[in-house]
């Protein structure tokens, strides 16, 4: 009787663990925080020695934002939605290269501030950012989470 007692509940236990104990999938929060995380491990301001500090992350909206601000002040600011990305490729190796989306029109949002030559808005069909440590892997998983977000409709 005790060995079927046991059996039972190692079974129901095993049961349990299965069904309430892996995610099926990744959530849309789990490909946001992902996509964030990669981006920003990603982004190589060492071509830059003149920036201060660099804000690159998709938000929840489905927007990509990148604002770059340098130490005189200036800041630089790009931002689009993934629904208008036509195509997204990498160009480099795994140590270094550049991400390069492009839209469909010039919907990629281009601002300036504190510019010595005056603040200016304009918009762009292409973004090139620099990048190192992208590894394959990496960069599969940013196409399957810009895949996702761009399925979903608002």
């Amino acid at each position: 009787m005790n060995v079927k007692k046991i059996l039972l509940a190692t079974a129901f236990i095993i049961f349990i663990s299965v069904n309430y104990g892996f995610k099926p999938a990744f959530e849309e929060q789990d490909w946001l925080t992902y996509a964030n995380q990669a981006l920003a491990q990603s982004y190589d301001a060492s071509g830059d020695s003149k920036l201060k500090k660099v804000e690159f992350f998709l938000t929840p909206e489905y927007f990509i934002r990148l604002r770059k601000t340098y130490a005189k002040g200036k800041q630089e600011y790009y931002s689009f939605n993934l629904h208008q990305l036509n195509d997204f490729d990498y160009l480099g190796n795994t140590s270094t290269g550049i991400l390069e989306f492009k839209t469909q029109a010039d919907d990629i949002i281009v601002q300036t501030y504190n510019d010595r030559h005056g603040d200016i808005d304009s918009m762009t069909t292409v973004l090139d950012i620099p990048v190192k440590n992208m590894e394959p892997e990496r960069l599969d998983s940013l196409h399957e989470a810009f895949d996702y977000f761009k399925a979903k409709r608002l």
